[in-house]
Protein backbone atom coordinates (compact mmCIF):
# COMPACT_ATOMS: atom_id res chain seq x y z
CA UNK A 1 0.00 0.00 0.00
CA UNK A 2 1.58 3.33 -1.06
CA UNK A 3 2.26 5.92 1.61
CA UNK A 4 -0.10 8.78 1.92
CA UNK A 5 1.05 12.34 1.16
CA UNK A 6 1.10 13.10 4.87
CA UNK A 7 3.41 10.16 5.52
CA UNK A 8 5.77 11.17 2.67
CA UNK A 9 5.97 14.72 4.03
CA UNK A 10 6.67 13.44 7.53
CA UNK A 11 9.43 11.16 6.20
CA UNK A 12 11.06 13.99 4.30
CA UNK A 13 11.00 16.19 7.39
CA UNK A 14 12.64 13.41 9.37
CA UNK A 15 15.37 13.05 6.68
CA UNK A 16 16.01 16.80 6.84
CA UNK A 17 16.26 16.71 10.61
CA UNK A 18 18.74 13.84 10.36
CA UNK A 19 20.89 15.79 7.88
CA UNK A 20 19.95 13.95 4.71
CA UNK A 21 19.73 16.61 1.98
CA UNK A 22 20.25 14.59 -1.24
CA UNK A 23 18.54 11.48 -2.52
CA UNK A 24 20.53 8.24 -2.72
CA UNK A 25 20.99 6.75 -6.18
CA UNK A 26 21.41 3.08 -6.94
CA UNK A 27 25.00 3.66 -8.11
CA UNK A 28 27.65 5.22 -5.78
CA UNK A 29 28.85 8.78 -6.50
CA UNK A 30 32.12 10.46 -5.39
CA UNK A 31 30.74 13.65 -3.86
CA UNK A 32 34.28 14.87 -2.86
CA UNK A 33 35.40 14.82 -6.49
CA UNK A 34 32.22 16.60 -7.53
CA UNK A 35 32.77 19.31 -4.92
CA UNK A 36 36.39 19.86 -6.00
CA UNK A 37 35.38 20.10 -9.67
CA UNK A 38 32.60 22.54 -8.86
CA UNK A 39 34.96 24.75 -6.83
CA UNK A 40 37.53 24.82 -9.64
CA UNK A 41 34.98 25.83 -12.26
CA UNK A 42 33.16 28.39 -10.12
CA UNK A 43 33.87 32.09 -10.90
CA UNK A 44 35.76 34.08 -8.29
CA UNK A 45 33.48 35.75 -5.84
CA UNK A 46 33.71 39.51 -5.57
CA UNK A 47 33.63 41.01 -2.08
CA UNK A 48 30.27 42.39 -1.11
CA UNK A 49 30.10 46.19 -1.20
CA UNK A 50 30.09 47.91 2.13
CA UNK A 51 26.79 49.38 3.31
CA UNK A 52 26.19 52.96 2.30
CA UNK A 53 26.33 54.09 5.90
CA UNK A 54 29.71 52.39 6.41
CA UNK A 55 32.14 53.17 3.56
CA UNK A 56 34.70 50.52 2.77
CA UNK A 57 37.89 50.93 4.76
CA UNK A 58 40.90 52.00 2.76
CA UNK A 59 43.71 49.45 2.54
CA UNK A 60 46.47 50.01 5.11
CA UNK A 61 49.18 52.41 3.92
CA UNK A 62 52.65 50.94 3.97
CA UNK A 63 55.36 53.55 4.43
CA UNK A 64 57.93 53.53 1.67
CA UNK A 65 61.44 52.74 2.90
CA UNK A 66 63.60 55.80 3.45
CA UNK A 67 66.10 56.27 0.64
CA UNK A 68 69.60 55.18 1.60
CA UNK A 69 72.71 56.87 0.28
CA UNK A 70 74.47 53.52 0.56
CA UNK A 71 72.60 52.34 -2.53
CA UNK A 72 73.22 55.53 -4.50
CA UNK A 73 75.95 56.09 -7.06
CA UNK A 74 79.28 57.19 -5.53
CA UNK A 75 79.12 60.59 -7.23
CA UNK A 76 75.66 61.17 -5.78
CA UNK A 77 76.89 60.28 -2.28
CA UNK A 78 79.82 62.70 -2.55
CA UNK A 79 77.48 65.42 -3.80
CA UNK A 80 75.11 64.80 -0.88
CA UNK A 81 78.05 64.94 1.56
CA UNK A 82 79.17 68.23 0.04
CA UNK A 83 75.70 69.75 0.30
CA UNK A 84 75.14 68.58 3.87
CA UNK A 85 78.58 69.67 5.05
CA UNK A 86 78.15 73.09 3.44
CA UNK A 87 74.86 73.60 5.27
CA UNK A 88 76.53 73.47 8.71
CA UNK A 89 76.93 76.92 10.23
CA UNK A 90 78.76 75.75 13.34
CA UNK A 91 80.81 72.82 14.56
CA UNK A 92 77.84 71.64 16.61
CA UNK A 93 75.65 71.59 13.51
CA UNK A 94 78.35 69.79 11.55
CA UNK A 95 78.63 67.13 14.24
CA UNK A 96 74.85 66.61 14.24
CA UNK A 97 74.82 66.35 10.44
CA UNK A 98 77.64 63.80 10.50
CA UNK A 99 75.84 61.84 13.19
CA UNK A 100 72.81 61.53 10.88
CA UNK A 101 74.76 60.99 7.66
CA UNK A 102 74.09 57.57 6.11
CA UNK A 103 76.39 57.70 3.11
CA UNK A 104 79.45 55.96 4.59
CA UNK A 105 79.28 52.25 5.40
CA UNK A 106 81.90 52.65 8.14
CA UNK A 107 79.21 54.15 10.36
CA UNK A 108 77.47 50.77 10.58
CA UNK A 109 80.55 48.98 11.93
CA UNK A 110 81.89 51.71 14.22
CA UNK A 111 80.87 52.08 17.85
CA UNK A 112 80.48 55.84 17.72
CA UNK A 113 81.36 58.98 15.81
CA UNK A 114 84.85 60.34 16.53
CA UNK A 115 84.42 64.02 15.76
CA UNK A 116 87.13 66.09 17.49
CA UNK A 117 89.00 67.07 20.62
CA UNK A 118 90.51 70.34 21.79
CA UNK A 119 89.21 73.88 21.50
CA UNK A 120 87.22 75.15 18.48
CA UNK A 121 89.03 78.50 18.25
CA UNK A 122 92.54 77.03 18.26
CA UNK A 123 95.24 78.57 16.10
CA UNK A 124 96.67 75.13 15.29
CA UNK A 125 94.64 72.20 13.97
CA UNK A 126 95.98 68.65 13.69
CA UNK A 127 94.31 66.24 11.25
CA UNK A 128 94.98 62.50 11.15
CA UNK A 129 93.49 59.86 8.88
CA UNK A 130 91.02 57.72 10.85
CA UNK A 131 90.31 56.64 14.44
CA UNK A 132 91.48 53.35 15.89
CA UNK A 133 90.07 51.03 18.52
CA UNK A 134 90.66 53.26 21.56
CA UNK A 135 89.27 56.30 19.75
CA UNK A 136 86.23 54.31 18.67
CA UNK A 137 85.52 53.31 22.27
CA UNK A 138 85.98 56.80 23.75
CA UNK A 139 84.68 58.92 20.88
CA UNK A 140 87.78 61.15 20.81
CA UNK A 141 90.69 61.26 18.35
CA UNK A 142 94.21 60.26 19.39
CA UNK A 143 93.60 58.76 22.82
CA UNK A 144 95.50 55.47 22.43
CA UNK A 145 99.27 54.97 22.43
CA UNK A 146 99.70 57.27 19.44
CA UNK A 147 97.58 59.88 21.21
CA UNK A 148 99.76 59.70 24.30
CA UNK A 149 102.82 60.26 22.12
CA UNK A 150 101.10 63.21 20.43
CA UNK A 151 100.39 64.71 23.85
CA UNK A 152 104.08 64.40 24.75
CA UNK A 153 105.09 66.04 21.48
CA UNK A 154 102.68 68.92 22.09
CA UNK A 155 103.96 69.38 25.64
CA UNK A 156 107.51 69.60 24.29
CA UNK A 157 106.59 72.82 22.46
CA UNK A 158 104.38 74.24 25.20
CA UNK A 159 101.01 73.07 23.85
CA UNK A 160 98.26 70.76 25.03
CA UNK A 161 94.68 69.88 24.06
CA UNK A 162 93.36 73.10 25.58
CA UNK A 163 95.31 75.04 22.94
CA UNK A 164 94.87 72.95 19.78
CA UNK A 165 92.09 71.29 17.79
CA UNK A 166 92.37 67.64 16.71
CA UNK A 167 90.30 65.70 14.16
CA UNK A 168 90.52 62.99 11.49
CA UNK A 169 89.59 62.92 7.81
CA UNK A 170 87.39 59.85 8.39
CA UNK A 171 85.37 60.12 11.63
CA UNK A 172 84.48 56.40 11.95
CA UNK A 173 86.86 53.56 12.70
CA UNK A 174 87.44 51.17 9.76
CA UNK A 175 86.97 47.51 10.78
CA UNK A 176 90.12 45.95 12.14
CA UNK A 177 91.92 49.31 12.00
CA UNK A 178 92.42 48.88 8.26
CA UNK A 179 93.16 51.90 6.08
CA UNK A 180 90.07 53.73 4.77
CA UNK A 181 89.38 53.03 1.12
CA UNK A 182 89.77 55.87 -1.39
CA UNK A 183 85.99 55.98 -1.75
CA UNK A 184 85.45 56.25 2.02
CA UNK A 185 88.01 59.05 2.19
CA UNK A 186 86.40 60.90 -0.72
CA UNK A 187 82.95 60.67 0.87
CA UNK A 188 84.19 62.05 4.21
CA UNK A 189 86.44 64.74 2.76
CA UNK A 190 83.74 67.47 2.48
CA UNK A 191 83.06 67.17 6.21
CA UNK A 192 86.69 67.59 7.33
CA UNK A 193 87.14 70.50 4.90
CA UNK A 194 84.07 72.20 6.38
CA UNK A 195 85.42 71.44 9.85
CA UNK A 196 88.70 73.17 8.96
CA UNK A 197 86.77 76.12 7.56
CA UNK A 198 84.70 76.48 10.75
CA UNK A 199 87.73 76.20 13.06
CA UNK A 200 89.72 78.55 10.79
CA UNK A 201 93.15 77.71 12.20
CA UNK A 202 96.26 79.74 11.47
CA UNK A 203 98.27 76.56 10.94
CA UNK A 204 97.07 73.17 9.67
CA UNK A 205 99.22 70.15 10.59
CA UNK A 206 98.64 66.98 8.57
CA UNK A 207 99.61 63.90 10.57
CA UNK A 208 100.81 61.31 8.09
CA UNK A 209 100.98 61.01 4.33
CA UNK A 210 97.33 60.17 3.72
CA UNK A 211 96.13 63.24 5.57
CA UNK A 212 98.47 65.47 3.56
CA UNK A 213 97.65 63.80 0.26
CA UNK A 214 93.89 64.12 0.85
CA UNK A 215 93.85 67.71 2.09
CA UNK A 216 96.76 69.26 0.22
CA UNK A 217 96.53 67.47 -3.12
CA UNK A 218 100.12 66.18 -3.02
CA UNK A 219 101.39 62.74 -4.01
CA UNK A 220 104.82 62.49 -2.37
CA UNK A 221 105.53 60.15 0.51
CA UNK A 222 105.66 61.48 4.04
CA UNK A 223 109.47 61.54 4.26
CA UNK A 224 109.51 63.95 1.31
CA UNK A 225 106.49 65.90 2.48
CA UNK A 226 107.35 66.41 6.13
CA UNK A 227 108.61 69.79 7.18
CA UNK A 228 107.58 71.42 3.90
CA UNK A 229 105.26 74.39 4.32
CA UNK A 230 102.47 74.53 1.76
CA UNK A 231 99.96 77.30 1.07
CA UNK A 232 96.81 75.54 -0.10
CA UNK A 233 93.17 76.58 -0.33
CA UNK A 234 90.97 74.53 1.99
CA UNK A 235 87.39 75.44 2.74
CA UNK A 236 87.42 78.40 0.40
CA UNK A 237 90.40 80.14 2.00
CA UNK A 238 94.19 79.78 1.72
CA UNK A 239 95.74 77.80 4.57
CA UNK A 240 99.32 77.50 5.71
CA UNK A 241 99.88 73.79 6.16
CA UNK A 242 102.69 71.43 7.01
CA UNK A 243 102.91 67.64 7.12
CA UNK A 244 104.71 65.63 9.77
CA UNK A 245 105.12 62.01 10.74
CA UNK A 246 102.10 60.28 12.25
CA UNK A 247 102.59 59.30 15.92
CA UNK A 248 101.67 55.69 15.06
CA UNK A 249 104.57 55.64 12.57
CA UNK A 250 106.92 57.00 15.23
CA UNK A 251 105.93 54.17 17.58
CA UNK A 252 107.11 51.70 14.93
CA UNK A 253 110.12 53.79 13.90
CA UNK A 254 111.33 55.59 17.06
CA UNK A 255 114.55 56.77 15.40
CA UNK A 256 112.44 59.08 13.21
CA UNK A 257 111.34 61.10 16.23
CA UNK A 258 114.25 63.45 15.54
CA UNK A 259 112.55 64.46 12.26
CA UNK A 260 109.21 65.00 14.00
CA UNK A 261 110.98 67.12 16.64
CA UNK A 262 112.27 69.40 13.89
CA UNK A 263 108.77 69.72 12.48
CA UNK A 264 107.24 70.57 15.85
CA UNK A 265 109.89 73.18 16.55
CA UNK A 266 109.02 74.76 13.19
CA UNK A 267 105.34 74.70 14.16
CA UNK A 268 106.17 76.43 17.45
CA UNK A 269 108.13 79.11 15.59
CA UNK A 270 105.28 79.65 13.11
CA UNK A 271 102.83 80.15 15.98
CA UNK A 272 105.14 82.78 17.48
CA UNK A 273 105.24 84.66 14.19
CA UNK A 274 101.50 85.30 14.27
Amino acid sequence: MPASPEEVIALLRWYAEMGVDVPVDETPADRFAESAAAAASAPARMPSPAPASQPAAAPPRVAAPAPSLLTAAPDAVVLAAREQAGAAQSLEELRDILDRFEGCALKATATRLVFSDGVPDARVMFVGEAPGRDEDLQGKPFVGRSGQLLDSMLAAIGLDRTKVYIANIVPWRPPGNRDPTPQETTICRPFIERQIELVNPKILVCLGARSAQTLLGVTDGILKLRGRWIDHEIGGAPRRAVATLHPAYLLRQPLQKRLAWRDFRAIRAAIGEG
